[in-house]
């Protein structure tokens, strides 16, 4: 999953490697982990649990810990 987390890839570097949290409408997290950078406008990716997230969630947002 691609995340927008910064405006610049220098300030998404400082994301790489930390936790993120996406919580259902119905009260389930779902965890993942920030791997990268995904271009230079400060996108990073990230690998969510073992099946990823639902379509439900693409706009929502996530808890970046």
């Amino acid at each position: 999953m691609v995340l927008k987390v910064a405006d610049s890839a220098d300030a998404a570097a400082k994301f790489v490697g930390k936790s993120v949290t996406w919580t259902s409408p119905a009260g389930k997290e779902i965890k993942g982990t920030i791997t990268g950078l995904h271009g230079r406008t400060g996108s990073v990716k990230a690998q969510f649990a073992d099946k990823g997230l639902p379509g439900q969630s693409l706009g929502q947002k996530v808890k970046v810990n």
